[in-house]
């Protein structure tokens, strides 16, 4: 999303935009985004600082940590970003801002549910789906 200095006027500038995913590289090996991004900018400039008020809204595709079942899970985050321009400043990209926001709103351990039980540790089934028939000592 790029904003151009020159062309916001006194009373602000309101932007939506949808953005893709792959145009931010977003994806990891826990974190999957197959919709695109959707962008809200609140911005105002005071001469030479711009402040944006950004909303931005995602559906993660997410592996959970103790059961490797992929289950979605949206994300909203607003904030604030400020920029110092200069006169020979005419374009603001906010995409490596809001591609550090959306990384840091990733969990480190997710989980498909807070009471998942996970895999069993000798045969591997998912213990959400039921006991398994499996020897393991019960502790």
């Amino acid at each position: 999303m790029e904003i151009h200095v020159s062309q916001i006027p006194p009373e602000g500038l309101l932007l939506r935009e949808h953005i893709p995913c792959a145009h931010l590289d977003l994806a990891t090996e826990v974190v999957k985004i197959h919709k695109p991004l959707m962008v809200a900018a609140q911005v105002t400039r005071i001469t030479n600082a711009v402040t944006v008020d950004l909303e931005v809204g995602a559906a993660l595709i997410m592996t959970c940590s103790r059961c490797l079942t992929e289950f979605e899970n949206g994300i909203t985050r607003s904030f604030r970003l400020n920029y110092q321009v200069e006169k020979q400043d005419q374009v603001i990209d906010l995409d490596p801002d809001i591609r550090e926001e959306i990384l840091l709103e990733y969990p480190i351990n997710p989980l498909c549910n807070p009471g998942c039980k996970g895999l069993c540790l000798v045969c591997g089934k998912n213990l959400n789906d039921g006991p398994c028939s499996c020897k393991m000592k019960k502790r």
